[in-house]
């Protein structure tokens, strides 16, 4: 039976390794346009459900719905085919190759040509590769990075690399957007940039987005909704407000300085 009222629903998700439990009777869901945060301690199992949902995971039970298709099952790259792009806590990016290049690797799943034409490099071909360094230009001018679009990927800093990753994801052209982790490692002024290209993908794009992140600070600011993990259970799920000071999850995560805010 098909889920139709969500966007993106995972329901009854129990993922084990070893026997033990990652994601035990996870229920979350995207429900239309929103920025939806999952929070929780190292290890709650935030970045096991974005594997789930991805197709990098396949869950021993529960389903996951998106708009109406189940894919709990589905390979990788057929996910990413129906519109869901995401970004890694890991950067995983051709470190060798410049920002461009690693922005049009993203758009193969986007290719309707053959080899053959591909390798002729005439015709529709050649209209479609035009097309595609279009769209990666606009997501270039988008996330302002100009200064760094011929720069090869692993002589950029590390802010930057985070960047190119979001960048790589947008180029997709999703329809949901699953953020693990985006300003982990940065600084102030990097985390407040990409805080700001978050909510412009959101606001601008329209394009709901999964963001599992740590800064409670941009969590708070920017999430429409929040989900708290801890070791692999849902504890909570409500508005920023409500979260905070919500018993259990004070004690599990925020910490009872946090309560006195």
């Amino acid at each position: 039976m098909k889920e139709q009222n969500a966007k993106l629903k995972a329901e009854g998700i129990y993922l084990a390794f070893g026997g033990v439990g990652a994601l035990i009777d996870m229920n979350v869901e995207v429900k239309g346009l929103e920025i939806l945060a999952i929070i929780g301690p190292n290890g709650a199992g935030k970045t096991c459900l974005i594997n789930c949902i991805s197709g990098f995971y396949h869950p021993q039970k529960g389903r996951i719905y998106f708009e109406g298709q189940d894919l709990t099952h589905l390979p990788s790259h057929k996910i990413a085919k129906l519109g869901i792009s995401r970004t890694f806590q890991n950067i995983q990016l051709y470190t060798r190759m410049s920002t461009l290049d690693n922005l049009m690797a993203a758009r193969h799943i986007l290719l309707k040509q053959n080899p053959f034409w591909g390798a002729i490099y005439f015709g529709k071909a050649l209209r479609e590769e035009i097309e595609h360094r279009r769209r990666v230009e606009e997501v270039i001018t988008f996330l302002e990075m100009q200064s760094i679009r011929k720069k090869v990927v692993g002589t950029l800093p590390y802010g930057q690399r985070k960047r190119v990753d979001l960048g790589r994801a947008l180029a997709q052209e999703p329809k949901i957007l699953l953020l693990d982790e985006p300003m982990a490692g940065m600084n102030v002024e990097e985390k407040e940039d990409m805080a700001r290209f978050i909510i412009d993908i959101y606001e601008q794009r329209r394009i709901p987005i999964v963001l599992v992140e740590h800064d409670m600070g941009v969590v708070m600011d920017i999430a429409d909704r929040i989900v708290v993990f801890d070791f692999g259970r849902k504890i909570a799920e409500g508005s920023p407000n409500e979260i905070k000071v919500n018993p259990n999850v004070i004690k599990a995560y925020l910490g009872a300085e946090e309560a006195a805010r």
